[in-house]
């Protein structure tokens, strides 16, 4: 029985600028790849340059007239961050869409940034927080949808208040918990503060449910030298269309969120399959993690005083 395709349409993008963070491999590059087809001018911030080029290539090969451009960006580094904020700032063009989409997921030990942050939550939050805070002229001046991409693990757990960096004991899974919540939690209240005042930028999230991704895969500069375990069953499944995305269906909810005219700002849109783990994009209800303003606006205080970063227009 064929495989039933799975696809949204994205609106013409010509004139418009789209960043797509980890855009060099697996769902960023989908992303990426999908908003050059559709016109937009692609940013393509990356860690590592050799992937980087691999993956520009494969998007013009893919997309003859794509425009893309790689810049160098480690999330892990506040530093880095902040490089890549000077440079599209003196570059002085509007950013129209900013998918926060790169991620480490589940070291099996604890690493930190080169900041000393706990790595998952440097690099998936306050990596993204303080990219926000040093582009926001550039989103202002475009009016941008900003989307980040959380995961089911953002309605799982809690956040760690007590020990942010977990340096006390360390849980991989919940501490990759923790900071897909404050990614939810920071998208939202980007959103509430933008709204009140007057920013023009809209902000949603959304996440890719369950696919076999690069985030399961060996990842060496975290530390996993082999797949993690669920990554066979994944693969086995997705590849007969049950339960699970695969690799291009599990971008389409973050492209949806940030491109379709009708996506709502602050709403979480994912799959739509039982679980939300697989199958069509669609909005869905808000993490009950993600429902408290107090606790949002205590990430966004906390993230300002880590990152020395003040996001404000």
């Amino acid at each position: 029985m064929p495989r039933r395709i799975i696809d949204i349409t994205i609106p013409d993008l010509h004139g418009k600028r789209a960043l797509v963070t980890g855009a060099s491999d697996g769902m960023g590059l989908v992303m990426a790849s999908r908003l050059a087809a559709a016109g937009a001018d692609v940013v393509m911030p990356v860690r590592n340059p050799r992937k980087g080029e691999a993956a520009a290539t494969t998007i013009v090969e893919e997309v003859p007239d794509a425009h893309v451009t790689l810049h160098s960006l480690d999330l892990s580094s506040l530093d880095s961050v902040g490089a890549l904020g000077e440079t599209l700032l003196r570059e002085g063009k509007p950013i129209h869409y900013l998918i926060n989409n790169a991620g480490v997921m589940t070291p099996p030990d604890r690493q930190t940034t080169t900041d000393g942050f706990e790595l998952q939550l440097g690099t998936n939050h306050l990596g993204h927080f303080a990219l926000v805070g040093h582009l926001l002229p550039l989103l202002r001046a475009g009016r941008a949808h900003v989307t980040s991409q959380v995961s089911i693990a953002a309605n799982q757990h809690s956040i760690n208040w007590d020990d942010l960096n977990w340096e006390r004991s360390y849980n991989g899974d919940r501490a990759y918990s923790q900071s897909k919540i404050a990614v939810g939690l920071f998208g939202l209240e980007l959103e509430r503060r933008s709204r009140a005042q007057g920013w023009g930028i809209t902000s949603n999230l959304s996440h890719p449910g369950v696919a076999p991704t690069s985030l399961l895969a060996p990842r060496p500069e975290v530390g996993r030298t082999r797949p993690t375990p669920r990554l066979r069953l994944i693969r086995t499944l997705s590849a007969r269309g049950i339960l699970f995305g695969t690799v291009e269906t599990a971008p389409l909810p973050a492209l949806m969120a940030a491109t379709d005219p009708t996506a709502k700002p602050g709403a979480l849109y994912g799959p739509s399959w039982p679980g939300h783990l697989g199958g069509p994009p669609a909005e869905q209800a808000m993490y009950g993690r993600l429902r408290s303003t107090e606790e949002a606006r205590r990430v966004w205080q906390i993230s300002e005083e880590l990152t020395g970063v003040r996001v404000q227009g």
